[in-house]
């Protein structure tokens, strides 16, 4: 078997990609000719960063840290508000023309009633899907505990969601629970249509020995890249034994064997962020052609039959389970 006879394409709630990568919320996902730029890249989809009700500054510099095993951020949610991402979205979708790829609107709350009000509002540019990020913890000081700390308040959130809008909800979990499988159980019972894990690790914190002071301004934030990869496999693996939505595995993904890692835990598709900002947006393109050749030396001719091999026989996110 060529690489050019394995077929990558995949699907998320009908949604289809051309192949499993998608641009991370939170990287460069801010203007519509940026999210233009990476569908020209290759990336099978594209996430646009997290937007509020309104806009929000977010933390001073500096917010983002590579510290060599992975980065470090707080942005703070930094965004221009829900109106201007919905005309950067309509940007978007004209801009990509033939290179027209699938939008995923990623949006937060400072409370479970907005998250319905910028859901409805985000509704209007008519992304593909809507992500609802109810774990950041960059903010977790400002906005109390995150909405994804319990399986409770994580379905009460999704059940806003999905009450204000006809697009599918992907809902986004964080690893820093002591059960994800449960919070993922409890937000498909409320209706999420598909899964997105994992948000960053932490809070971690850098210090600079020279000064003695924290290197990030805010003091504290989010671990992503490479360091928390085996955190990332492990959750969606715990996910994909417990429910049957589809779910896009996030979390240090930097070539093609990575990604093929976390197809074969579950996922339908991967989100990339740190090793955008390692590598640059050609990385789109690098790890396709990587996850083709590997999966032709393996015999394996499409992304269907790679995801879920590395699930026991039966779990509910294994192609072909009857649970």
């Amino acid at each position: 078997m060529s690489p050019e006879e394995v077929d990558l394409s995949t699907a998320i709630c009908g949604v289809h990609l051309r192949n499993p990568t998608m641009l991370a919320s939170g990287i460069v996902g801010l203007s519509g000719e940026v999210l233009a730029r990476v569908a020209r890249c290759g990336a099978g989809a594209v996430v646009t960063k997290s937007c509020s009700l309104k806009p929000r500054v977010g933390h001073p510099n500096p917010v983002v840290v590579d510290y060599g095993a992975g980065v470090i951020n707080a942005v703070g949610l930094s965004n221009p508000g829900v109106e201007a991402m919905v005309a950067e979205i309509r940007d978007a979708r004209e801009l990509m023309g033939e290179e027209r790829v699938p939008i995923v609107a990623s949006v937060f709350a400072h409370s479970i009633y907005d998250f319905g009000t910028v859901a409805r509002y985000i509704s209007e540019a008519e992304p593909d899907l809507i992500e609802a990020n109810i774990s950041c913890p960059n903010v977790e000081e400002e906005f109390g505990q995150l909405f994804s700390s319990t399986p409770y308040v994580a379905a009460q959130v999704t059940r806003r969601v999905k009450s204000s809008t006809n697009i599918p909800v992907i809902v986004k979990l964080s690893p820093n629970v002591p059960n994800i499988a449960e919070v993922a159980k409890a937000v498909v019972a409320a209706g999420a249509d598909a899964i997105s894990a994992v948000n960053t690790a932490g809070p971690g914190m850098l210090l600079d020995v020279e000064s003695a002071r924290p290197v990030l301004t805010n003091r504290v934030g989010g671990l992503s890249g490479p360091a928390i990869r085996p955190l990332a496999v492990r959750c969606v693996y715990d996910i994909a034994n417990a429910v049957s939505v589809p779910v896009i595995g996030i979390g240090g993904q930097s070539d093609g064997r990575d990604v093929a890692e976390m197809i074969s835990v579950g996922a339908v598709a991967v989100g990339v962020g740190t090793a955008v900002y390692r590598r640059g947006m050609e990385v789109f393109r690098h790890m396709t052609t990587e996850l083709a050749e590997l999966m032709a030396r393996l015999g394996i001719d499409s992304i269907e039959r790679l995801r879920g091999r590395g699930l026991p026989a039966g779990a509910p996110g294994r192609p072909g389970s009857d649970a």
